[in-house]
């Protein structure tokens, strides 16, 4: 594998060891309900993932079969997602991650994560392509019942529940509700109780209240600016503990001040 493109956001000062790892994993978790890893071996690819060892996690992961599935389709993802600079293979890691996830299905049909990590890389591939590429192979759908899916084997997912929310709003907002409804399944009030629920299962996490801000805005217009501008404001007052957690923030920094 060659060398992936590295983050500086995470420092020797922010680096955490897997003491510091165990007592964070409630909150870094609490998003994806991941269990904490037993295995020493396992708790080592978290502990890339966690420091913005993006490549070394996914690696790690990978070598450990379907006890590292997870963690691999994760780190692949989030790197993906916000470092890889070239295209054409930012695609080809989150098409492969979503291939992972689904084959893993395959081998435990009741893993959430298998689900959710078809999921997010789908829909983040989605994003960059245009919506009739993206219908003519079906892609909406796929995602809609992975994320369906993972709620489904783990209603406390706040992160499944946040993407089903940005996926009625993201439809609903490029085709419009009508064209949306017939074609996805999108619906304005199941977004909105999506979000909801995210909020209620992780209120203090800067992807869901960022996420929802921007829902709220696609699904109810100027009319949402007031509670979108609150839900933001809370982001600011949040420190993020983990490399994810600090590309996130600059991401959605970069968005406001665009």
């Amino acid at each position: 594998m060659a060398p992936w493109t590295a983050s500086s956001l995470t420092g020797p000062q922010d680096r955490m060891d897997v003491g510091q790892l165990q007592r964070l994993w409630s909150h870094l978790h609490r998003g994806d309900a991941e269990p904490w890893p037993e295995a020493p071996e396992l708790q080592n690819a978290w502990l890339a993932f966690h420091n913005g060892d993006f490549q070394r996690a996914t690696e790690t992961g990978l070598g450990l079969g379907d006890a590292g599935m997870n963690v691999a389709n994760k780190a692949t993802s989030i790197y993906a997602n916000y470092l890889e600079p070239r295209e054409q293979h930012r695609h080809d890691l989150l098409l492969a991650a979503a291939a992972r996830a689904e084959d893993f299905q395959r081998r435990q049909p009741e893993n959430p994560g298998a689900w959710f990590w078809q999921a997010y890389p789908l829909a983040r591939h989605i994003q960059s392509i245009s919506v009739a590429k993206a219908l003519t192979q079906g892609l909406g759908s796929r995602v809609k019942t992975a994320l369906e899916a993972a709620i489904e084997r783990c209603p406390q997912h706040a992160d499944a529940h946040l993407a089903l929310g940005t996926f009625h709003a993201e439809v609903i907002n490029k085709v419009g509700a009508v064209v949306g409804r017939m074609t996805y399944g999108a619906n304005k009030a199941e977004g909105l109780a999506m979000y909801r629920q995210a909020l209620a299962l992780n209120p203090d996490a800067i992807t869901t209240l960022t996420e929802y801000a921007n829902g709220l805005i696609m699904l109810e217009g100027l009319e949402a600016l007031s509670e979108a501008n609150r839900l933001l404001d809370r982001v600011a007052t949040i420190e993020p503990l983990d490399e994810a957690e600090r590309l996130y923030a600059a991401s959605a920094r970069a968005v406001l001040e665009g």
